[in-house]
């Protein structure tokens, strides 16, 4: 298999190679260059998979979508340069006492949850902050107390928007010589960071999407993110506590250790096709790299820790939790 071709840990594979197309192949799935002469070039048992990202010019076969929805693949579709694009999502049975329970929420545990996650993700912008040796952040601190004894979800965002814009004014602190960072930008991010920054919440929105799924959720109703047609307000809400300490971490590594450079962007900030293949490999490792779980105390990957916290949302959304325990690191 040839790495850029396709990565793939127990679950996740990424295709980013122009001209091929996923099939199937008796109990197995094949990436194949239909527009070349190197025929197969990655393959995968179908019964360990449960989503495919496909980045470009790739397509799939119909008898291997038939294929995914019998198995609950889930199929990820993007941009050649990393914007997503839409889902399949296999019919399944959903657990019906889980939706009904989510739908039936009150605002009380909603903020509960919400400010849970909120309160975390500060904690966990001091912690990354901290680690990269930026001090002098009891602002942040305060805050993250006050976002756990708001009123409203008004006053809650009214938290998170004061702490986001308090902790990127901090972020430049963090980067190598060469590298910058005055303010958070979308739609189109106007620097390099930015782009990377976007392009990892791209990347993280699809594994939380992927675990609220697989465990039931709905990921289109949320607690704190207003509801909007398309939008996994769900799937925002959850990510936000993996924002500063998985995705902003991720992107200073990358940076920080020279692995992606000012030369592989393009003029509209994009990374170029090299250097979006070797972002994809470096987030795949990313995302299986261990550490002990602060809450649980085993080792864990950081892709198996996303869907423990789909888990424990759904534990709490079904009253088999008295509160949503959010992944909070302090050190």
């Amino acid at each position: 298999m040839k790495a850029t071709e396709g990565m793939f840990d127990e679950s996740v594979v990424y295709v980013t190679t122009q001209g091929t197309q996923v099939r199937k192949d008796g109990g197995r799935i094949v990436v194949w260059d239909v527009d070349g002469d190197e025929g197969e070039l990655a393959t995968f048992p179908t019964e360990k998979l449960d989503t495919i990202n496909v980045f470009g010019g790739v397509n799939f076969s119909t008898p291997f979508v038939a294929e995914a929805n019998e198995h609950g693949i889930i199929l990820n579709y993007f941009t050649e340069n990393g914007q997503y694009r839409g889902s399949f999502v296999p019919e399944k049975n959903t657990i019906a006492e889980v939706r009904r329970a989510q739908y039936a929420l009150s605002e009380t545990t909603e903020l509960d949850i919400a400010a849970a996650m909120i309160a975390a993700k500060i904690r966990n912008g001091r912690t990354l902050l901290s680690r990269k040796g930026v001090h002098g952040t009891d602002v942040l601190k305060d805050l993250g107390v006050r976002a756990t004894n708001v009123t409203s979800k008004d006053d809650l965002r009214g938290v998170e928007g004061e702490a986001s814009e308090r902790y990127f004014t901090r972020l430049d602190e963090t980067l190598t010589d060469g590298w910058t960072f005055e303010k958070r930008t979308k739609r189109p991010p106007e620097d390099h960071i930015n782009s990377l920054l976007s392009l990892t919440y791209v990347f993280m929105k699809n594994e939380v999407l992927s675990a609220l799924r697989q465990y039931n959720l709905d990921p289109f109703l949320g607690v704190l993110h207003a509801d909007r047609h398309g939008r996994p307000s769900l799937a925002l809400d959850l990510q936000e506590e993996f924002r500063p300490i998985f995705c902003d971490a991720f992107v200073t590594r990358l940076v920080n250790r020279g692995v992606i450079t000012h030369d592989e962007f393009t003029q509209d900030n994009h990374l170029a096709d090299d250097a979006f293949k070797t972002y994809c490999s470096k987030f795949d490792e990313f995302m299986q790299e261990e550490f002990t779980h602060p809450y649980f105390e085993y080792t864990v990957s950081r892709r198996k820790a996303v869907r423990q916290q789909a888990i424990l949302l759904r534990k709490a959304i079904t009253d088999e939790l008295d509160e949503y325990h959010a992944l909070t690191f302090s050190k």
